[in-house]
């Protein structure tokens, strides 16, 4: 499988490429802002299996050109995408009178638009079959307990959930599989850094294997769907 992840250099996106790795039957472009995380990264992928063809990417999905980055996936990949992997994003966590109106912008830019971006991109190189995943969160999914400070956050990921369900409309007579997960916490560093002191009881490895085995079946049984 021909597969690009977002937000690879920390937290379950770093722990979900280090889990597709582990087969040789996958490539996997990593795709994060930080060059020096993706850096780690690729060490510790390069330690866990020496052959692995992971290629890791400072990008910004919501201020770099995408013609270069096209290329480079076009050159790497053969002109096939399997998977894309939407799991960059960024949290806000401040109370609702004191958000300001760039901050919900920031949200939406990094937890929507940038990934319409990515979709748009890559649509073209995407075969029948393929299989295009958001990753969300249980705090932006109807009904689901909600918390103070995270208005502008939960309010960018709902929309992000709600993509795969027009997508997959959208896009039947490609044939092509749209889902979105909406997780729970995990101990992440952003976790760490929105909510000081607070311990999820999920690891992010935990997560990034759950987010990895679900990349590569659950297309097989789901589209167009917002997981809980």
């Amino acid at each position: 499988m021909n597969i690009i992840i977002t937000g690879a250099s920390s937290g379950v996106g770093f722990e979900a490429v280090l889990e597709l790795i582990l087969s040789n039957r996958h490539k996997v472009i990593a795709l994060a802002r930080s060059e020096d995380k993706l850096g780690r990264l690729a060490e510790i992928a390069q330690g866990l299996n020496p052959d692995c063809e992971l290629y890791p990417i400072a990008f910004d999905i919501v201020h770099d050109d995408y013609a270069g980055l096209l290329q480079f996936i076009a050159n790497r990949f053969d002109d096939r995408v399997d998977i894309l992997v939407n799991n960059a994003g960024q949290l806000i966590n401040k109370p609702f009178p004191e958000l300001e109106e760039s901050d919900f912008v920031e949200m939406l830019q990094n937890n929507f638009i940038g990934h319409v971006r990515m979709i748009q991109s890559v649509l073209g190189l995407m075969p029948a079959n393929a299989h295009i995943l958001n990753i969300g969160s249980m705090g932006a999914y109807q009904g689901s307990s909600k918390f103070a400070g995270l208005s502008a956050y939960s309010a960018s990921k709902a929309a992000l959930h709600t993509l795969p369900e027009c997508l997959a409309q959208e896009l039947t007579d490609r044939q092509l599989t749209v889902n979105s997960l909406a997780l729970g916490s995990a101990q992440t560093e952003m976790l760490e850094k929105a909510f000081q002191g607070y311990e999820s009881p999920v690891l992010a490895f935990e997560m990034g294997k759950y987010i990895s085995d679900f990349t590569l079946m659950g297309h097989t049984c789901f589209n167009g769907k917002i997981l809980q």
